[in-house]
């Protein structure tokens, strides 16, 4: 399966982007561990995290962050 990512670097800290604005990527049960294998620098993208980025009815956009550690 293909998913579509940006990667940003900022202040020395980088992250994965994933846009679920129109529909689920990644289900939910499943982003700490997609976060765990993506964002290993040896064998992923490697990254310090992964923002998933959805629709919110209070607010313009939702953002989910994943940390490697699976938090």
């Amino acid at each position: 399966m293909m998913i579509q990512f940006t990667k940003l670097h900022g202040n020395g800290n980088d992250f994965i982007i994933i846009d679920e604005y129109n529909g689920l990527v990644v289900p939910d049960n499943s982003k700490p561990g997609f976060a765990e294998k993506y964002c290993d620098r040896r064998f992923g993208i490697g990254a310090d995290g992964i923002i998933f980025m959805s629709g919110s009815d209070s607010s313009d956009i939702k953002m989910r962050l994943f940390q490697p550690d699976c938090s």
